[in-house]
């Protein structure tokens, strides 16, 4: 079975994922962590990670979707070229890629987002000042899923994980994260 690539970054944040890893865990989807290099990563609420790989050993033949956590200060992202081009190339074969918060940003400046709906976590006006953004396409929905695209807000992580886990067809309880 292919695997998900779970991007790691400085500042991600952990809760948003939560609910999506508990969802691949439920559905025995395989995971790898994936970080920009070897160093030990730091989220935003400071939780120490350190990944099983990094992005330049990566078999993307081995991966068929990617999971991205917002971060607190996106900019220190958006110009890691290494990263928007693996997004870029796992977009390219096919990949589902889910992406939350702020981590859109990084979707729309590797092309991803290029004719899709998808919704972001930063302020309306931030979005109008980045030129990489198509606000044609742009949506206030709390989750959107174009195809193989799926966009959230970061309060939408529970909503969020639940529709990756539909769109890669796995058995989990989805009633588990009900309030």
């Amino acid at each position: 079975m292919k695997k998900t690539a779970v991007l790691l970054y400085p500042q991600f944040s952990e809760y948003e994922l939560s609910v999506a890893l508990s969802i691949l865990m439920q559905g025995d989807k395989p995971i790898v962590t994936v970080g920009l290099n070897t160093e030990k990563i730091k989220g935003e609420s400071g939780l120490s990670c350190i990944a099983d790989t990094q992005i330049s050993e990566v078999n993307l033949d081995e991966i068929d979707s990617l999971l991205l956590p917002g971060c607190m200060d996106i900019a220190l992202l958006i110009n890691e070229q290494k990263l928007i081009d693996f997004i870029g190339n796992a977009h390219a074969k096919g990949a589902t890629i889910a992406s939350i918060s702020s981590s859109p940003s990084l979707l729309a400046k590797a092309g991803v987002l290029k004719n899709r709906k998808y919704t972001v976590g930063l302020p309306l006006e931030v979005i109008r000042k980045l030129d990489f953004f198509d606000l044609n396409h742009f949506s206030e929905d709390l989750v959107v899923q174009d195809g193989n695209i799926i966009t959230a807000r970061g309060r939408g992580f529970i909503q969020f994980g639940i529709t990756v886990g539909k769109a890669l067809h796995l058995s989990f309880d989805e009633d588990w994260y009900k309030e």
